[in-house]
């Protein structure tokens, strides 16, 4: 590195600002090449923590600086001072009106943070630190204000401006501009400002709140793409119904707007009035967009939306609480999800969500807290850590306190804390306050880092009919925390006679049993042990149901008693968990024997478990899909010593052709009766229809039989909708037959004017496991409809290729390493956000065996070597390598 090595931040260092802003004016002369903005901010000393009228200092980058005007006096230079990162103003009084006057570039800005351009759009991105890149300002969560802001631009390139808040004055200029002044009445932290400039068209619709207000709603994109919107819109009114009803929030301004824009680092931004989205989550018809994709747009318009409240209205004191606001929210919208959809299949999807991502991530060099005690760049910790295991430890709590306890909580939440920027201390303090609760232990959760461990022994009784079941806790180490105190841990968990019949539970020293046959077993020490009495047979225990904790666990379970599980759990996870435990066994088993040299046999019992779920007509057709599903090939290599991709393949490969080959007939049966001339629907049945009957298409298209070739072939050239014509090409482009090139090119002739549905061609192709893989994707680098500068196009093919297709990239020869090393030394200057989010795939590498490691570790080197690394990528490298 040129620059000095980037500045480690703490969570013990957290000081409140020295000065507050109270009101914020903001003036926009909108061009491409050079933007002029005038920030107007009535501001005060807080005089509580800056006795002593230590300077102002404003965090700014990237920025030209014009004028710094106090209390109406211009400044000169020796009254303060610029770097890169700051603006000082030296002598600031105790209460005063500053105006700073700026100029940026927003079309080359590349970032896609503070104000830039996107088709020939303004529009802006300021979570987290984005709003110092549009004007100097106490950027920061803590330091909420009341924003107004007039936007003005040229009246035929842009005639939609928009910002946070509702409209109070619009009006006519020379020169063919315009102006629109937009006012939020409500305070807010920076992070969530907000401007749209651009030639939009928009949905509208209006809902009546449930106070009787009419408040109107609209989705702007651009023209071309208005017919995509209808799903998008019923999903807004869905979440402000479903918050309303769950926890009485009902929205504050007279208008909510979502913009769809195409690059964009984020999923979405919950702007206060002004949601800007990344158009994945909001563009769907049903031959463009997939089920989960509609699903996806339904969670995450609900997720924004739900932000008003737990995000906007209440937000984080500091980054580090990044939680409070994210983990809560996560878990408002997969309870709004769950709500809308299957609960049994949502719980499933979220649950293998969270071991695929975030279990390697406590296990590895950037394994962190759901609440960070440090952090160098905080873009890095937008984590499924901060997300996804913040939105369990909220579940933790819910379950606890049970429905009514978590509402009074969250009522006392929303009554003390409106309007201020607080802790996830506060938000566990509220939730004691409202029940009698006793969260101390609890709290661990936020602090320790690492996912804990139960191992699970039992023991029957013949003579006395006891079950006894011995848990221990542990935790391994992680990076700054070398030991972990006992967590406080909800164990829900049932027992299951040899007839299938759920068993009374009746711990020793109860008088009776309780009401329920799960049970939450409250483990807060290292060791503990429970007995139950009155259990007249040895039982089948059924742990963890629900997922009630995100631990892993480990009972030593035979085939037949998973086998058992999978036919008579009455709770739908566990019946997925006994599968999904007897496909590691076996797939382990197999990669056992591939390094050793032996013939692979498929295990009976498996195949027996496979079929009955296959046949089953009582459980719901998505369950039998999610049930029949094998855990994927990278999610294997977390459940050995050392990865072994070519061994993991191999047996992935010979699981998925054998039980093709053996059931094909069930299978195609399956395929039948799943088949529908209805027209497309998004309820539930309908897609666990077409997600079984895709899946078992999957299994059948491992065979080189002609007749099934045939029949994806088909599926491809008559499918009505983007799920089946999308599973269809990838079943072909994931094989070696003639076919497939000239699929290849019919997709792309039709959908080349459709962005996203391009980023569906571009992924499918990077993971095929083909051995000429790597060639073909970077050939498609060089394709017209692939930019760099794009992230959905980076993350379609870079991280497609690198994430989803493991047995190539991690050849043994490193050229995908090298692949990848490639891409992040250019992204690292024009994205630093995606360059690191790219290079974390390697986090692991030290899972894998010397010469894979040895590697890996020459492309962190080189990429920690670069003489202009971002922050963002240094952080990742560093942590790696040290």
């Amino acid at each position: 590195m040129s620059q000095a090595t980037p500045e480690t931040k703490y969570l013990k260092d957290y000081t409140p600002p020295d000065y507050w802003v109270d009101t914020v004016d903001l003036h926009f002369d909108l061009n491409e090449d050079l933007t002029k903005v005038r920030s107007t901010m009535t501001m005060r000393r807080n005089i509580e923590q800056n006795v002593e009228a230590r300077p102002l200092v404003l965090e700014g980058r990237a920025l030209t600086l014009e004028s710094v005007i106090l209390n109406g006096t211009s400044l000169n230079a020796e009254q303060y001072s610029v770097s890169d990162e700051t603006l000082t103003v030296l002598d600031a009084p105790d209460a005063f009106t500053l105006e700073i006057t700026t100029t940026t570039q927003p079309s080359q800005n590349t970032s896609l943070e503070g104000l830039y351009t996107s088709s020939g759009n303004f529009c802006t991105q300021c979570e987290p630190e984005g709003f110092r890149k549009i004007t100097y300002f106490l950027d920061r969560p803590d330091v909420m204000a009341r924003y107004s802001t007039t936007i003005v631009g040229d009246k035929t390139r842009y005639p939609v401006l928009l910002s946070n808040g509702n409209p109070v004055e619009s009006g006519e200029l020379e020169n063919g501009k315009h102006w629109v002044k937009w006012e939020d009445p409500f305070k807010k932290p920076s992070y969530l400002f907000a401007l749209v400039a651009g030639d939009l068209v928009h949905l509208e619709d209006t809902f009546i709140t449930m106070s009787g207000r009419e408040v109107t709603l609209r989705l702007y994109v651009e023209k071309m793409n208005i017919d995509k919107c209808e799903h998008a819109m019923q999903s807004l009114k869905n979440a402000m119904k479903w918050d309303e009803e769950t926890f009485a929030r009902e929205y504050d301004l007279d208008i909510y707007m979502i913009v769809a824009v195409n690059d964009f680092n984020m999923g979405a931004m919950e702007n206060k009035g002004l949601n800007v989205f990344n158009s994945k989550y909001v563009l769907a018809r049903p031959e463009t967009a997939t089920d989960r994709d509609f699903q996806m747009i339904e969670g995450v318009i609900g997720h924004e939306y739900f932000h008003n409240w737990t995000g906007n209205r209440i937000t984080c004191r500091d980054w580090f609480q990044l939680s409070l606001k994210e983990g809560l929210t996560i878990f408002r919208d997969q309870e709004f999800s769950s709500t809308m959809g299957s609960r049994a299949v949502k719980r499933i999807t979220d649950v293998r969500d969270l071991r695929a991502s975030q279990f390697p991530e406590d296990a590895g060099p950037m394994a962190h807290s759901v609440r960070p005690d440090s952090y160098i760049e905080i873009n890095n910790f937008y984590t499924v850590t901060v997300y996804n295991k913040g939105s369990e430890v909220v579940r933790m709590i819910y379950n606890f306190l049970g429905k009514e306890g978590f509402r009074k909580g969250m009522d006392l939440y929303f009554e003390r804390y409106d309007g201020q920027a607080v802790t996830t201390d506060d938000f566990v303090q509220v939730m004691e306050e409202a029940n009698g609760a006793d969260f101390t232990q609890f709290r661990l959760w936020y602090s320790q880092a690492g996912t804990p461990v139960l191992d699970v022994k039992a023991v029957y009784e013949m003579e006395t009919h006891a079950y006894t079941l011995t848990i221990r806790q542990s935790c391994a180490p992680t990076p700054g925390q070398p030991e972990k105190a006992p967590y406080y841990i909800p164990l829900a968990m049932g027992l299951i006679d040899q007839d299938g019949n759920e068993i009374p539970l009746q711990l020793v020293g109860e008088e009776e049993p309780a009401a329920s046959t799960t049970r939450v077993l409250a483990l807060s020490e290292t060791e503990q042990s429970f007995s139950f009495v009155n259990v007249s047979q040895p039982p089948v225990p059924s742990l963890l149901r629900g997922f009630s904790a995100p631990v892993r666990l480990n009972f030593d379970y035979t085939d037949d008693e998973l086998a058992f599980l999978m036919a008579h759990d009455t709770d739908d996870f566990n019946r997925w968990e006994a599968g999904q435990r007897l496909m590691v066994t076996t797939l382990l088993g197999l990669v056992k024997d591939y390094q050793q040299g032996r013939d692979m046999v498929l295990n009976p019992v498996f195949v027996e478990a496979f079929q009955t779920v296959l046949r089953s007509t009582t459980l719901d057709k998505a369950l039998i899909a999610e049930a029949i599903t094998l855990p994927s090939e990278t999610d294997m290599g977390e459940w050995l010593a050392v990865i072994d991709v070519d061994a993991i393949h191999a047996a992935w490969t010979f699981v998925t052709k054998t039980l093709a080959r053996d059931l094909k007939p069930q299978l195609m049966a399956t395929y039948q009766e799943n088949q529908s001339e209805a027209s497309y629907s998004i309820d539930n049945k309908s897609i666990g229809q077409r997600r079984l009957k895709n899946l078992v298409m999957s299994y059948l298209m491992k065979l080189d039989d002609s007749d099934v070739i045939q029949l994806g072939l088909e599926q491809f050239q008559n499918a009505n909708n983007m799920t089946d014509s999308i599973s269809a090409f990838r079943a072909i482009v994931h094989k070696e037959i003639p076919e497939r090139t000239e699929v290849i090119e019919a997709f792309y002739e039709k959908w080349k004017d459709d962005s996203l549905v391009l980023d569906k061609w571009f992924a499918m192709q990077a993971t095929a496991p083909l051995p000429s893989i790597l060639d073909h994707v970077k050939a498609l680098m060089g394709h017209p409809a692939f930019s760099l500068k794009n992230p959905n196009k980076v993350r379609a093919l870079i991280a497609a290729f690198s994430r989803g297709n493991p047995v190539r990239f991690h050849a043994a020869n490193g050229s995908g390493y090298t692949f990848l090393g490639d891409q992040i030394v250019e992204l690292n200057s024009i994205n630093p956000q995606v360059a690191s989010r790219m290079l974390s795939v390697m986090n692991r590498w030290k899972k894998y065996d010397e010469g894979r490691q040895a590697l890996m570790k020459e492309q962190l080197q080189r990429i920690l070597g670069l003489p202009d690394v971002s922050k963002d990528v240094y952080e990742i490298a560093m942590k790696n390598l040290g």
